[in-house]
């Protein structure tokens, strides 16, 4: 006996093969489970417009079919199609504004380094600014890593302290 089209008793019948269908869909949608849950919607939206064509014990095989080819269609096509999304890198970004606040602290930063030894600034420099590793500086610099580290710690400590001379506070 077929359903009428849209007609809600095919609800029922219909939602038998849910979880089937998504065990099914899955491995299609590389294991998205969100991506199965929509390709099944879509399939069992479609078998509730064709329910009258349908006849509830072999609406399987009709409905993976259509899974399939929503599937396919869906996730691999339009995916295809579409350009690749890129993450973006913070660091990329372009601050917004101006530009009058970057220049600002740029100032007050090479200030405030200004007042550090030769030896302190330097290691500063090439951590955080040319963002070198420990080993590298060491090397560079022909110091021991431990004394870039030192000289890391005390360095920071009077840039802090130069900058809260200047009323920048910090976390």
């Amino acid at each position: 006996m077929a359903v009428s089209g849209g007609d809600d008793s095919a609800v029922g019948w219909l939602a038998a093969y849910q979880a089937p269908l998504v065990s099914f869909v899955l491995p299609i949608v590389n294991g998205d489970r969100q991506a199965a849950e929509d390709v099944v919607q879509e399939t069992m939206l479609r078998g509730w417009q064709h329910a009258g064509e349908l006849v509830p014990e072999q609406a399987g095989s009709w409905l993976h079919r259509v899974a399939r080819n929503v599937a396919i269609s869906t996730y691999h096509r339009r995916r295809g199609a579409r350009p690749r999304e890129v993450p973006l890198d913070e660091n990329t970004v372009p601050p917004a504004g101006d530009g009058l606040d970057g220049a600002v602290d740029a100032l007050l930063i090479a200030s405030a380094l200004n007042s550090l030894s030769a030896d302190h600034q330097r290691v500063i420099v090439e951590l955080f600014y040319r963002r070198r590793p420990v080993a590298e500086v060491a090397a560079l610099l022909g110091i021991p890593e431990g004394t870039v580290r030192s000289r890391c710690f005390y360095g920071l400590r009077v840039l802090r302290k130069a900058l809260e001379d200047q009323g920048i506070t910090g976390p």
